[in-house]
C-alpha cells in the first residue's frame, strides 16, 4: 500500500515558520517496486558512499533487513539473528563497510546492539542476547532504541525503547564505557525513552527524548548536559533526529502527528530554543517512525510503520 503526502502551504503555517517555501518533494519512483515492504518497516540507514539504503521490518516469516539502491532498486535481504530492529545505522570508514542493529525483541537474540557486514554476517553482539539488563551495567541493554557510531568507532547507543533503562551511553571503538548519561525522569539529563540520536561537527549529542517531548543536547567528549529543545514538540514528542547533508537544519520525526518538522540548526556555542522552519505533512496514519539522510545527495528516507513502507523526498535546492 502507497500513501501520498502533502506539502503544507504557507497559508497552514503557525508563526514563526509562515511563509516557508517547500523544502522536499517526494520521489514516487522510489522504490520501484514497493511489494518488497512485507513487514512494518520501523528503520532506515543509508550508506551515501556505495549509494545503498538498508531497511529494518519486523514481521512473521519476513526478511528482517532489506537492501535497495538509491535509485530504488531492490538488490538482497537478510535475516540472520536480527529479531525485532528498532533502529539502523551505517558506517564507513577509510577501509571497511558495516551495518548496526538495534534489537528489541524479548526472544534469544533480543535486548542487544549487533554489527553486521553489508551482507549480513554477524560480526559482534553488544549486551546479552536474550536478557534484559539494569541501568547499573553498562553493556545490559533493554529494549535499545538506536545506534549512531563515528568512524573513529566511539559509539552512541539510546537505550530506553520502553524498558527499564532511560540513558544515552558513549563506547569507545574496544566497547569500554567512556561515559554514561540520564536517568528515568523529567528533570534536566533525565530521559523517558530516549528513542533516536545523531551527532553534529560540533562535538555535540542530539537526543530524541521522545516521551518527555523535547531534544536533549549533550558534550559528546564529556557527557554534560548543554540544553533542550521543547517549544517545537507540543503536539507530539521527536520520534527521530538526523541533520541535513549541509548541516542547516534537523529533521525530526512526529509519528502521532503523521509530521516531518525541519528546525534550524543550533549555532556553535548556543543551544536556544528550536525554530522550525517547515514541515512536510504526510498521510493519516503514515506513523514516521525514523528517519535518515543521504550525506550526499541531501534525499531523506522516511521509514513509515503504519503505512508499512519506506518513502525517499528530495531537496529541492
Amino acid at each position: 500500500m502507497m500513501f501520498q503526502y502533502k506539502v503544507l502551504n504557507a497559508f497552514d503555517y503557525p508563526s514563526p515558520w509562515k511563509g516557508q517555501q517547500q523544502m522536499y518533494k517526494l520521489d514516487i519512483g522510489w522504490p520501484k517496486i514497493p511489494e518488497y515492504f512485507t513487514g512494518q518497516t520501523f528503520c532506515v540507514a543509508v550508506d551515501s558512499l556505495h549509494g545503498l539504503v538498508y531497511v529494518g521490518q519486523r514481521g512473521d516469516n519476513v526478511p528482517k533487513v532489506l537492501v535497495f539502491s538509491e535509485e530504488g532498486y531492490f538488490l538482497y535481504s537478510w535475516n540472520n539473528t536480527v529479531e525485532m530492529p528498532h533502529g539502523i545505522f551505517v558506517l564507513n570508514t577509510a577501509t571497511d563497510s558495516s551495518v548496526w542493529i538495534t534489537d528489541v525483541g524479548t526472544g534469544k537474540n533480543g535486548h542487544t546492539v549487533k554489527q553486521y557486514s553489508p551482507s549480513g554476517k554477524l560480526l559482534q553482539i553488544l549486551g546479552t542476547p536474550g536478557n534484559a539488563g539494569s541501568s547499573l551495567i553498562p553493556l545490559q541493554f533493554d529494549q535499545p532504541a538506536e545506534v549512531f557510531v563515528e568512524e573513529s568507532g566511539d559509539i552512541y547507543v539510546v537505550d530506553g525503547d520502553g524498558g527499564m533503562n532511560n540513558r544515552l551511553l558513549k563506547l569507545s571503538n574496544d566497547y569500554k564505557e567512556i561515559w554514561l548519561a540520564g536517568t528515568n525522569g523529567t528533570g534536566i539529563g533525565q530521559f523517558k525513552i530516549p528513542h533516536s540520536v545523531t551527532l553534529d561537527p560540533f562535538g555535540r549529542v542530539w537526543v530524541a527524548d521522545r516521551d518527555n517531548k523535547r531534544i536533549q543536547v549533550f558534550d559528546k567528549v564529556t557527557g554534560e548536559w548543554l540544553g533542550s529543545w521543547s517549544s517545537c514538540f507540543s503536539e507530539d514528542g521527536p520520534y527521530s533526529v538526523r541533520f541535513t547533508a549541509n548541516y542547516k537544519y534537523l529533521i525530526v520525526a512526529q509519528m502521532n502527528i503523521n509530521r516531518l518538522a525541519i528546525l534550524a540548526a543550533a549555532p556553535v556555542g548556543s543551544i536556544g530554543d528550536c525554530v522550525m522552519v517547515s514541515a512536510v505533512q504526510l498521510a493519516d496514519e503514515t506513523k514516521p517512525h525514523l528517519v535518515d539522510v543521504d550525506m550526499k545527495s541531501g534525499a531523506v528516507y522516511v521509514a513509515e510503520i503504519g503505512a508499512q513502507q519506506v518513502q525517499k523526498y528530495i531537496p529541492l535546492s
